[in-house]
Formats: structure tokens, C-alpha cells, sequence
């Protein structure tokens, strides 16, 4: 990285075009060990969520899993969360600089969280296992995961307070630390032993509001690098002298077909500008500019001209902006090209610093993680959709809509604290190939939502509602996806409440023209879910008992003409209640009477 923040653009792989690699793999073992980094991959993910112990794990699956080679490079990753495995190259990175591998044993384990050491928000906790030989000399791999912890400390329970104005303020800085240690013993398959220290672990779980579920999840995570491991020492012995040669070569296929792609989109400059609604302390409407220029088999994604860092919690540090803007070039480009190091040597980030795209310390930084990460998404899609328009969507809903609730859970003889949080699902924007989807977590989030029989056993809370929102989704030819209503009652005990959320005041984009998404919104309802009370998108607040707070979450943005949609389409929306005889009428000039019953109209 250079001191202006430009990452990425270093040279790497070869041009060969043959199908052998120096060490004279041949591409059916190449394939075979590709396949098996994958599968290991996917196996760490498996354990974790399996055996993880927060319902913001084990349901919501906010955790992602890699693995890197011994030069701390990404070789594969599980289908997870986009914000977190474009970022956890950089955290593993930070771990290899504090202890390098010649200093790591079998049995160790690095943890960090340190956003300006490689984290991205605080709540995320990086585990980082080397991998050594078979004589336990020399690393051979790393296996990593990154988990979200529902409270890491801080002012806030669930740590992700909307009005933090610092670092500080947001939880338990880890930099990077051995969290376990090799006792140089081997368990029965051979696999090197090690202890979680003690004194570490005693460090995070006295400075959190639910250190028995912290535990739970560092287990694990423990476990999850355990089983990398294990498999991934398996494929060296399965492979011996290919391995090394084919994890170069896996990277290296990754950047030429990468370059492929690149060279495909026509050459030029590319601007669009975005905006955050707001950081929560009075700055509005904060910009984030992109110029993307394409230049042969690279790009260039250039965010001067982007705002400022701000008091409020909305700043990205570097690895998560290098994260959104990888995803994004990636969503026009072959997805069958395996996501490792080498497909993201061609694309160059230019991030200056001292802007909420790349803050200096000790800026506040949880929600840069969440809502400016989905922002520089938009913002780098809305570019490529002029060089290749048929490839990129409409904006999704453009925000995580963070929600946490804390405080003693009242059921039970001893009121006990708890942690709630998750992130609520909005529209997908319309596509050139059809409608946006409906009610999921779009771009940078791909977790799932919290079932409402989950939220009621673990959590002195009640879902009272959850539908999609019908007009929601901007019109089109292809309609954006509908924003979701959840409401949350509080039950017997007062709960301090905390909104994070984006597109309130603006609204996600159409493409092609295609309308606007619906905007978000948070109200305090009555017992009929009448609004009594708007919320702002950046709110922290105690909430008495039987307080019941609404979220309503953005839609997608539409794609194509509406004049161009098809009249079955119409109808359909209209007989599942997705689309309402009035905005029909508004909307596409489709007239049906008040029983929803529908019949052509005139223009």
C-alpha cells in the first residue's frame, strides 16, 4: 500500500498460456488441488457455523472462512460474506508482520480485531492458524476465519453503536496476539495440538456483556482453522511435491482470466458519485466519487474526491473499501473465476487518506464496516454500468439496517445480560435477465436473518410483524426487489436500543430506466402497529418495557423502461400483493378494480 491508500495493481502471474506449471503439474492435478482448497474451505465454514454458539452465527452465518498460502496470499474461500473475504487478506497480512512464520509453532493461533491493523470493525474477530509440514518445520498455509461477535464491549450492547465518534467508544481493540500456543503434543491423526492462553482469553471475556457466548464462538473458531488444518495437511500428503507449484499456479490461472475479462470492457474513464445520507452527528449527504478507468487487462478505482472522515461512525477503513470494490468488479466479470490473490492483482484501489474511505486513527469506524461498504459498492457498480450495461443490477436496498438491543434479560430468577443483534434484508435491484429478489441481504452482506423462534427463545424480545413491503421494489421492465417491515417488542425489562442504517433520505437507484427504489424508514408503533414516532437512521435510545420499534427497509432500484414490462408480470405482482391497484396504476398505467381484480387500462 502506498501513502496515498492504493492498493492492489502489483504484477504476479505469468501470461502462459499452456496447460503445465513450472513444477511441471499437470491441469488434471491442478484441478484436483483447486477443488480440494475449495472443499477445505467450505468444510472450516461448515464447522464453524455447526459448532458455533451465538444465533448471529449459528442462524445469521456472519462468518466467513480461507485459506492462504505460506505467503500469507489467499488460495480459496468459502461462498460466504463478500465484506469479510475481500478484507481478511489484510488480516492475515497483520498477523504474518507481528509473527512471522519462522517465529509460529503447531498448535498456534493469531486473533485480532484492530481495524487499522488489518480488521475491519471491531465486532469482527480474526483467527489465524499456520499450517505446518508434516515434520512441523516449515508453514505451509494459513487457515483463517472471521467470525461477528454480538458484543465485543463498548459503549452499546452488541457493539455497534450509532453514535460513537470514536474508536474507542466502539469495544475491545485486539492487535494482533497469539490466542493459542502449540504444547509440540499430536493428536490421533497426527494433527499438532495447542491451549487457548489463558491470560487472553480472560483479557476479551472481562470486557464483554456476554462472555459465555464469546467463549462459545471462539471455540469455534478454534475449531474451524482446526479442521483446515487437518484437511488441508491431508491434500499435502495426498500431493507432496505439486502442492507448492499448483498453489502458485491456482493464483496465477485466477489473474489471466482475470485479465481476460478486464480486456473485454471497453477502455475509458468511468465516474459516478454517490452519497451517505448522513454520519448520525449533523454531517449530511456525504459523497463518495469514483472514477474507474479501464486501461487494457486492469482497472483502476480512484475514490479522490470522496468526503472527508467524519465525527460520526461511518468511516471505511482500507481493507473494507478494497473489499466492496473487488466484489463489485468481480459481479461483471466470469463468476466461475476462482476468487483467490490472483484475480485481484489487475484492480488498483486509490483511497487517499484522512477520507471515510480509508480514515486515519482513531476515527469511529463500526459502521463503515456495514453501511459505507454497501455505499462504495453502489457507487463502483454504478460506474461499470456504463462500460458493460447489461452486466451489472440496478442498487439494492444499499444499507445492512443494523439493530442491537441490550440489557438484562428478565426471565429466570437471575436476570442475566444479553446482546442482541442482526441486520434486516431489503430489495435486490432489477436485473437486464429479470426482477430484483425480494427481502434478502444484498451485496456485501450475505448472511441470513434471525428466525423469529430463534429471536424468542434467546432473547427477551417478540417479533409482532414480518412481511415484505408491497410498492416497495422501483418500477421497471424488471421490477426491484421489496424491502422487508420487522417489528421488535421489548418484553418486561427496559432494553437500550441502536439504529444503523442507510438510504432513509435517499433512495437506491434505477439503471436503464428504470425507477428508484423506496427509501427506509424506523418508526416507535402502538399495539396495531400505527406509527407513533419516526426514527432517525443513526438513533441510540433506552426503550421501556412493551416498546415495539418498526423497521422498514429499502427496496431495490428498477431496471429497464416500466412502459416495457410485461402485463403477466403485473398481474402476478398484483394477485401476490407485492404491488398495490394504485401504484399499478401510477406506476405502469395498468388500471384494476379495488378487489385487486385486474383489467387492461388505457395509457
Amino acid at each position: 500500500m502506498s501513502d496515498d491508500g492504493a492498493v492492489g495493481g502489483a504484477g504476479g502471474g505469468d501470461a502462459r498460456g499452456d496447460d503445465t506449471v513450472d513444477g511441471g503439474v499437470d491441469s488434471v492435478t491442478l484441478e484436483v488441488i483447486r477443488n480440494g482448497c475449495e472443499a477445505v474451505a467450505e468444510e472450516m465454514n461448515a464447522t464453524l457455523v455447526r459448532t458455533g454458539y451465538s444465533p448471529n452465527i449459528k442462524e445469521r452465518r456472519d462468518c466467513s472462512t480461507a485459506l492462504f498460502d505460506a505467503a500469507g496470499e489467499m488460495i480459496a474461500q468459502a461462498e460466504t460474506m463478500p465484506v469479510h473475504l475481500g478484507a481478511m487478506p489484510y488480516s492475515v497480512a497483520a498477523a504474518v508482520e507481528a509473527f512471522p512464520p519462522e517465529t509460529l509453532d503447531p498448535g498456534d493461533s493469531v486473533l485480532l480485531n484492530d481495524p487499522f491493523r488489518g480488521g475491519a470493525h471491531l465486532p469482527d474477530l480474526t483467527l489465524v492458524t499456520p499450517i505446518h509440514d508434516a515434520d512441523g518445520e516449515d508453514v505451509i498455509a494459513f487457515a483463517a476465519n472471521r467470525a461477528h461477535h454480538a458484543d465485543i464491549g463498548g459503549s452499546t450492547a452488541g457493539s455497534v453503536a450509532a453514535d460513537s465518534t470514536e474508536i474507542y467508544q466502539e469495544g475491545l481493540r485486539i492487535p494482533p496476539v497469539k490466542f493459542e500456543a502449540g504444547t509440540g503434543a499430536v493428536a490421533e491423526d497426527g494433527a499438532p495440538e495447542g491451549e487457548v492462553r489463558e491470560d487472553v482469553l480472560s483479557m476479551i471475556l472481562a470486557n464483554v456483556r456476554t462472555p459465555e457466548e464469546r467463549r462459545g464462538d471462539l471455540r469455534a473458531q478454534v475449531a474451524a482453522n482446526a479442521t483446515g488444518r487437518r484437511r488441508f495437511r491431508d491434500l499435502a500428503a495426498e500431493h507432496g511435491s505439486d502442492l507448492a507449484p499448483a498453489l502458485e499456479e491456482i493464483k496465477d490461472y485466477s489473474e489471466r482470466r482475470m485479465r481476460a475479462e478486464l480486456a473485454a470492457l471497453p477502455d475509458g474513464t468511468y465516474e459516478f458519485a454517490d452519497a451517505l445520507d448522513d454520519d448520525g452527528r449533523g454531517n449530511a449527504n456525504l459523497a463518495i466519487e469514483v472514477a474507474l478507468t479501464v486501461d487494457g487487462d486492469e482497472v483502476t478505482v480512484d475514490f479522490t474526491g470522496t468526503a472527508d472522515q467524519t465525527d460520526g461512525p461511518i468511516n471505511a477503513v482500507l481493507a473494507v473499501t478494497a473489499s466492496a470494490t473487488y466484489y463489485a468488479v468481480r459481479c461483471v466479470t466470469d463468476p466461475d473465476i476462482p476468487p483467490n490473490h490472483g484475480c485481484y492483482r489487475p484492480i488498483e484501489v486509490v483511497a487517499p487518506e484522512g477520507t471515510i474511505v480509508n480514515p486515519r486513527p482513531p476515527a469511529a469506524v463500526v459502521g463503515g464496516n456495514l453501511e459505507t461498504s454497501q455505499r462504495v459498492t453502489d457507487a463502483v457498480l454504478g460506474a461499470l454500468a456504463e462500460a458493460a450495461p447489461e452486466a451489472v443490477a440496478a442498487a439494492g436496498q444499499g444499507t445492512m439496517n443494523n439493530v442491537t438491543l441490550g440489557g438484562r434479560d428478565p426471565r429466570g430468577d437471575d436476570p442475566t445480560p444479553y446482546a442482541f443483534y442482526e441486520t434486516q434484508g431489503g430489495g435486490f435491484g432489477g436485473r437486464a435477465s429479470g426482477d430484483g429478489m425480494d427481502g434478502v441481504h444484498v451485496h456485501m452482506s450475505n448472511t441470513l436473518n434471525t428466525p423469529a423462534e430463534v429471536l424468542e427463545t434467546a432473547y427477551p424480545l417478540r417479533i409482532e410483524r414480518y412481511e415484505l413491503r408491497p410498492d416497495s421494489g422501483g418500477a421497471g421492465e424488471h421490477r426491484g426487489g421489496l424491502g422487508l417491515r420487522r417489528d421488535i417488542r421489548v418484553r418486561d425489562h427496559t432494553a437500550r436500543f441502536s439504529l444503523l442504517a442507510e438510504r432513509h433520505e435517499s433512495h437506491p437507484y434505477g439503471l436503464a430506466g428504470g425507477v428508484e427504489g423506496a427509501n427506509g424508514a424506523a418508526y416507535l408503533v402502538d399495539d396495531d402497529g400505527d406509527e407513533l414516532e419516526k426514527l432517525p437512521a443513526k438513533h441510540t435510545r433506552d426503550l421501556p418495557a412493551g416498546s415495539v420499534v418498526s423497521v422498514r427497509t429499502p427496496g431495490g432500484g428498477g431496471y429497464g423502461d416500466p412502459a416495457d414490462r410485461d402485463v403477466d408480470a403485473i398481474e402476478r405482482d398484483l394477485r401476490l400483493g407485492k404491488l398495490t391497484p394504485e401504484a399499478a396504476r401510477e406506476a405502469y398505467g395498468y388500471e384494476a378494480d379495488d378487489e385487486g381484480e385486474t383489467a387492461d387500462g388505457d395509457d
